[in-house]
């Protein structure tokens, strides 16, 4: 089985507490991300701040302190965890991202576009070493019941 960091994003953009709201808006834009995780000089993870954070914080003064609005009830994984687990948090709980710990400290993050990047390598490698096209279907026959020309659904 395929560990976490394998696929996830290591030293991931991350902000102290006291960093203001227009900072975090400015690095999800730069860099394209819609999660920056809140740590302390030590790299130990006080929370979250989503790009719905932001959102729903944007009426509010933009130089308030992360800190305000960050989500601090986090669910996390540990780096020695397999990719298995993390999936089924994210699916269960319905969460876009997870940071990665390796004890106290962050050391990476990873989030569904992780996943749906490892699924598409995954597709192609699948399409790789066993292309299945329609011309196939006529070398297996009948399968199940299905054949290529069947046009009831």
């Amino acid at each position: 089985m395929m560990t976490i960091d394998e696929i996830m994003t290591t030293d991931p953009i991350t902000l102290a507490p006291d960093a203001a709201l227009n900072e975090v808006g400015k690095l999800m834009l730069e860099h394209r991300i819609r999660h920056v995780p809140i740590v302390d000089g030590g790299n130990k993870l006080l929370g979250l701040v989503t790009q719905r954070d932001l959102l729903a914080a944007a009426d509010d003064n933009s130089t308030q302190p992360t800190s305000s609005v960050m989500r601090t009830e986090l669910y996390t994984i540990s780096i020695e965890d397999d990719m298995r687990a993390a999936g089924l948090l994210m699916q269960q709980h319905k969460i876009g991202s997870l940071p990665v710990m390796d004890g106290d400290k962050l050391v990476g993050i990873i989030t569904d576009s992780d996943y749906v990047s490892f699924a598409i390598n995954l597709l192609e490698q699948l399409d790789e070493t066993n292309p299945l096209d329609n011309d196939d279907f006529d070398e297996l026959g009948d399968v199940g019941g299905f054949k290529p020309d069947d046009q009831e659904f």
